[in-house]
């Protein structure tokens, strides 16, 4: 099937480390997809608030978002243990949740193809998102992971310093009264706790493939 000029917009929930990112990167390569992470908006906005300690940090971060390009985000490490602390308490933030959703609303603007990841990208960013994911992990395994990635570039961080932020984080997450982490009605749920990125992409494929059927024929 020809996917070219199709209508395809995807949505990827899910708590710290439970392999949505890697599930969104892997389906947009593979259907040619437009990649956006909410997740490394909101600690990119971390880092410039640890970074400049603004005064007025809603105006300086409307400024540093109006014309930001999303690939010079990958060139930043932007998962620490500090940028993960300082990423929970904007994200608690409305009017900085306000500036990062227009950001995003822009971005799905320009792509009819695209898929997002975060942690409210079905709920409160594209509900109308033809398919809806929702990634579990457990944390055993999810800090694990998380950890085995931290430790290639931080010496000094411990499995159980990573497991406890992934534990805050997630419970801020959940319990945040602006746009908690919630399985929307409709998304699959997708349990990365035993399964490797073949499985995942063979299970995630699968239900693309369905709706790509029903909606445009073989």
């Amino acid at each position: 099937m020809k996917l070219k000029n199709k209508i395809l917009r995807i949505t990827c929930d899910g708590g710290a480390a439970t392999g949505k990112s890697t599930g969104a990167k892997l389906l947009a390569k593979k259907y040619k997809l437009a990649f956006l992470s909410s997740g490394l908006l909101y600690r990119y906005a971390a880092y410039l608030n640890l970074r400049y300690k603004p005064k007025n940090e809603i105006f300086f971060l409307k400024k540093k978002f109006k014309n930001l390009k999303y690939t010079n985000l990958n060139r930043i490490n932007l998962h620490t243990p500090e940028i993960s602390t300082e990423t929970s308490k904007l994200a608690q933030i409305l009017a900085i949740r306000n500036i990062l959703k227009r950001y995003q609303v822009d971005f799905i603007k320009k792509n009819q193809r695209c898929i997002l990841e975060g942690r409210d990208a079905s709920t409160k960013i594209l509900p109308n998102s033809n398919i809806k994911f929702f990634f579990i992990c457990n944390l055993n395994i999810a800090a694990k992971r998380r950890y085995g990635e931290l430790k290639k570039r931080l010496n000094n961080i411990s499995l159980i310093e990573v497991k406890r932020a992934l534990y805050k984080r997630n419970l801020s997450d959940k319990n945040r009264s602006i746009s908690p982490l919630q399985k929307h009605p409709d998304a699959v749920v997708v349990n990365t706790t035993k399964i490797d990125k073949r499985a995942m992409l063979a299970k995630m494929s699968k239900i693309v493939e369905k709706f790509l059927n029903k909606k445009y024929g073989n």
